[in-house]
């Protein structure tokens, strides 16, 4: 008998040594460790969609708001400023009330979660704001009617980048929900199959190799 030969038949011999409950543990702890994984994996993503769903209210949502409020003070700052009925100093101290509002929404806005493109509109947004505060100071109330509308169109185009960006979440957000889904829906596979073949396993029973002693012969 070759030296393979002999390999083959102590390996043969060796897996016939464990039982079947032997093998049906074996394969419940392969399985249990991959639904193991599967679960620190789905914690791992659940954390993501709730990061995802905090950004889109935190980030998106309250940001609209604060774009909304600034919307608001610039149109009124616009009304003031082509409003006959009001004096020059009036103009003024109504603007800056306007002015100083916004600055307030500036800080809570500054606090939230900036893309490098909302940053770059965010810049124009500020210099307009403050060519808006020069031209109240020297009464120039046509170019603050302009800066205004410059103002008012930086907005508009922050909250399309809050539309975008809103989406972008969302879809990732869905996207890991459904990975989620995929992952349950292979480990009650997984738990399927275990179930069938642990009880083949344990319900085979294993064949007894019987040998038979040969008599005796008879001295008669």
């Amino acid at each position: 008998m070759t030296y393979i030969a002999k390999y083959k038949t102590l390996q043969m011999s060796g897996l016939k040594k464990y039982s079947n409950k032997t093998k049906a543990a074996f394969i419940l702890l392969i399985v249990m460790v991959i639904i193991l994984f599967n679960n620190f994996n789905t914690l791992h993503n659940s954390k993501k969609t709730n990061e995802d769903i905090n950004a889109i209210f935190n980030d998106r949502l309250v940001v609209e708001h604060y774009i909304f409020q600034y919307a608001n003070e610039l149109h009124s700052i616009k009304a003031n400023a082509i409003k006959t009925q009001l004096n020059d100093t009036q103009k003024i101290e109504a603007i800056a009330i306007a002015l100083g509002n916004i600055q307030n929404i500036d800080i809570l806005y500054l606090k939230t979660v900036l893309t490098p493109r909302e940053k770059s509109f965010f810049k124009s947004f500020l210099a307009s704001c403050t060519a808006i505060k020069e031209q109240n100071r020297n009464k120039n109330w046509i170019q603050i009617a302009n800066s205004s509308n410059q103002a008012l169109e930086i907005l508009a185009k922050l909250s399309n980048l809050q539309i975008k960006e809103g989406k972008f979440k969302l879809d990732h957000a869905t996207a890991i929900h459904n990975g989620n889904n995929s992952l349950g829906e292979l480990e009650i596979a997984l738990l399927v199959i275990l179930t069938g073949i642990t009880t083949y396993l344990l319900l085979t029973k294993k064949n007894k190799i019987k040998v038979k002693i040969p008599e005796a012969p008879s001295l008669n």
